[in-house]
């Protein structure tokens, strides 16, 4: 099958004066300017005509609506629903959206900071829909691809397992003179190497994608891996955030100086969304029980803190029963052909290291399976059955806490949700979120 790739990038730095996301204050962390520009950026593979587009966007998350609004959009332009992707880089230094994280709960932002918020929200995704446009009819070039997956050892699992995602995939467009002309490119651990700043930044990933186009004028694009429990080592400021980008770059350019082994068509893709469900039992008696406990929280915690307003937000719910029990989840699947076939997973939502390591165990390890996470849909974090429940204290990815763990905490608390999500408790039979993801995703896969 022919391959041809078109690219292209927009600026989406918002001028100072909007909070930033990604972590928790008692009162809005308002940008004073920026550090680096913050870009989305577009790499279509075009499959003997036909586009498969996948867009990332140097924001935190995409929440449903967004996805949603921008999805519709570009299937009007002619891409078919499972040819399409939109992923965040997760970085922590970029405006706050007005979802999927409530701005009041994480960032406590008053009402008359919501318009701001919802503007640059629109903006961006007028501007996402733009790009898509301009690289649908910008020159295509006829390339050959090639894959291999390199090392990189900064990301440690922060949650305390042995999972540790040190895999850094590359899918290269070389045109038919061998040179690259663009470059994907991943790695799993959250880009929270420069910590809370006030200035708009991309992270690691941002300097990075900078270095690769710098030192080679090949488009780079970084797409985050299953991160949602890994960290970069070290302590967390400008010179890390410099040094872990700088370091990765080279390490792309590095690889990409030899070709990996051949990457053919038909790009065959597959799109769906998952019902996750949340461990809620919905009676009067359990609710009331509940409703005290969230009560009992945001009296002990306060409204300074994040987990006292989402106690706030939980009991408004409670008393209007608008609280949801599950949670939607989109899995994308895309397969190119080659030996072994190569399978890229782009799963919605903070997905948890566990995952990517059985999928490699089942399909080809590192040469033959790419997991990226924060696609499409930002949720929730997604944890596994062994994060459920090795330990009632860990509670950023398994969304609890020991004081009240019947009541969402952590992960759960940051996205909104009433409570956790439903595991299979050790020697029995239930249905969890492992269980659902699995299945889904080996019936995508295989």
């Amino acid at each position: 099958m022919a391959m041809a790739v078109s690219f292209g990038k927009i600026d989406i730095t918002p001028p100072a004066g909007l909070p930033l996301a990604g972590y928790d204050g008692a009162a809005p962390r308002v940008a004073t300017g920026t550090h680096s520009p913050l870009w989305a950026r577009c790499t279509i593979l075009w499959d003997d005509g036909s586009p498969n587009v996948i867009v990332t966007a140097d924001v935190l998350a995409i929440g449903r609506a967004f996805n949603q609004s921008v999805r519709t959009q570009v299937e009007a332009l002619g891409v078919a629903k499972s040819d399409f992707v939109l992923t965040a880089t997760h970085t922590h230094n970029s405006p706050v959206l007005s979802d999927p994280i409530d701005p009041y709960i994480l960032y406590n932002v008053p009402p008359a900071g919501l318009p701001p918020i919802q503007a640059y929200t629109d903006t961006l995704k007028a501007a996402i829909v733009t790009l898509v446009t301009t690289t649908l009819a910008a020159p295509r070039t006829d390339c050959l691809l090639d894959y291999k997956v390199l090392q990189s050892n900064f990301s440690v699992n922060r949650e305390g397992l042995s999972y540790v995602e040190h895999d850094v995939s590359l899918l290269v467009a070389r045109n038919l003179t061998g040179t690259p002309v663009a470059v994907l490119f991943g790695y799993g651990c959250h880009p929270v190497a420069a910590n809370a700043q006030k200035e708009y930044d991309p992270d690691y990933p941002g300097e990075a994608a900078k270095k690769i186009e710098d030192l080679t004028g090949c488009f780079a694009q970084f797409l985050t891996g299953a991160a949602g429990d890994q960290d970069p080592a070290g302590t967390h400021d400008w010179t890390l955030r410099d040094t872990l980008g700088s370091n990765l770059g080279q390490a792309v350019v590095t690889g990409m100086g030899t070709v990996g082994r051949p990457v053919t068509g038909p790009l065959l893709t597959a799109y769906r969304d998952v019902t996750l469900p949340l461990d809620i039992t919905d009676t009067p008696a359990n609710m009331a029980v509940v409703r005290s406990m969230f009560t009992s929280r945001m009296t002990a915690d306060g409204l300074g803190t994040y987990t006292g307003r989402h106690a706030q937000r939980m009991i408004a719910q409670i008393d209007a029963h608008t609280f949801a029990t599950t949670v939607p989840l989109p899995l994308q699947v895309w397969k190119l052909g080659g030996t072994p076939t190569l399978r890229m997973l782009f799963s919605g939502g903070e997905l948890v290291s566990g995952y990517a390591v059985y999928l490699r165990s089942l399909y080809g390890g590192t040469n033959g399976m790419w997991v990226s996470a924060y696609a499409n849909e930002v949720p929730a974090y997604i944890p596994s059955d062994e994060l459920l429940y090795i330990n009632p204290g860990i509670f950023y990815a398994c969304g609890w806490r020991p004081d009240f763990p019947g009541i969402g905490c952590g992960g759960q608390a940051v996205y909104g949700w009433l409570g956790r999500f439903r595991g299979r408790p050790p020697g029995t039979t239930t249905t969890g979120v492992e269980q659902l993801l699995i299945s889904n995703l080996t019936s995508m896969l295989t």
